[in-house]
């Protein structure tokens, strides 16, 4: 059955997928859409930056108890040549870190098998196709995006719209120069790599999928109509997630990663956040409650870290000390 579109409110994009794609979750979907440069070492991406004024103001906080601590780091998945080096601030936070965790073991990120269970995990359960869940001017639109970069909607008939998004998404941010071999999560995977460091992940690769697999028909497909309605205005947002990123507002991040999809996308909110900071609380905790004085410094998607909702709230609440690391914050 075709989905209708009487009745069906349509709103201006507000960031969500591509919150979802750079500050949320999905170091693997980045992963497993882009292609990476030829050569992304820290020192490659050092060398081939153009001068920036300042390195890009951490968002990093500091969560102790009596003995150890852990650094939590907000990343965006996708970044340019342009963003480093990275601060002092979390130079001291590697060096310091006796282990290094992402969201995602990086040794299963670079398994050449996830790309595939992406793959799987974007098909239709029930036998549907894109045809079934988007209305006949929606396929329209979407088709004509395609044919646009000479390709068309029925390579992608057998795909969620949540994976086509996100597609869609990569290609923007790769065309603005973006790629998601110079994300913070990976630079530091390499440098890890370079200094012998212990790495690992706070949730498995299949659990990162069930996140994306789970949302909703209805909030996939209005995600996906909003960015193929108006892509021009995606560029827009994501040059604002970025610069605020670089800044290290997180009211603004907030603003343009939280509050929508809180709001519109409650479920895909649900699954894509909250539930999975919820499930990597107790790890957390872990890390700080063994009898240890070593610190770990763990690397998520900013969204992670951020509202009522993130990270640094719930582990404020659960008792620890925490306090931002910003020495570019206390100099203004």
């Amino acid at each position: 059955m075709t989905l209708r579109t009487e009745g069906r409110r349509m709103h201006p994009i507000r960031s969500r997928l591509i919150a979802i794609l750079v500050a949320c979750t999905l170091p693997l979907a980045a992963t497993a859409l882009a292609a990476p440069p030829a050569d992304a070492t820290p020192q490659a991406l050092q060398a081939d930056a153009a001068p920036a004024p300042a390195p890009p103001v951490p968002l990093l906080w500091k969560v102790s108890d009596a003995d150890n601590a852990i650094y939590l780091l907000g990343s965006f998945h996708l970044l340019k040549p342009s963003d480093y080096p990275t601060s002092a601030d979390i130079d001291a936070a590697f060096d310091q870190a006796a282990e290094v965790v992402f969201e995602i073991p990086p040794e299963a990120l670079a398994d050449p098998a996830t790309g595939m269970k992406m793959l799987q995990a974007s098909g239709y359960a029930d036998g549907r196709s894109l045809s079934q869940v988007l209305a006949p001017e929606e396929l329209q639109q979407l088709d004509a995006l395609f044919r646009a970069s000479g390709q068309s909607v029925a390579s992608v008939e057998a795909y969620e719209p949540w994976f086509i998004n996100l597609s869609l998404v990569m290609g923007m941010s790769q065309a603005m120069g973006f790629n998601s071999a110079h994300g913070l999560d990976q630079h530091l995977i390499a440098r890890a790599a370079e200094a012998g460091k212990p790495t690992a992940g706070l949730e498995t690769i299949d659990a990162q999928l069930a996140a994306l697999d789970g949302m909703p028909m209805d909030e996939q497909v209005e995600s996906l109509v909003e960015f193929v309605q108006d892509p021009a205005q995606a560029q827009v947002e994501l040059g604002q997630m970025h610069d605020a990123w670089r800044q290290g507002d997180t009211g603004v991040l907030e603003a343009l990663a939280i509050d929508e999809m809180k709001t519109r996308t409650p479920e895909s909110y649900r699954l894509v956040n909250v539930a999975r900071n919820d499930a990597w609380l107790p790890g957390l905790q872990a890390m700080l409650d063994a009898r240890s004085d070593e610190d770990v410094l763990v690397v998520v998607g900013a969204m992670h870290l951020l509202g009522e909702d993130g990270l640094v709230d719930k582990l404020a609440a659960a008792g620890y000390a925490v306090e931002r690391v910003c020495g570019a914050c206390s100099a203004d």
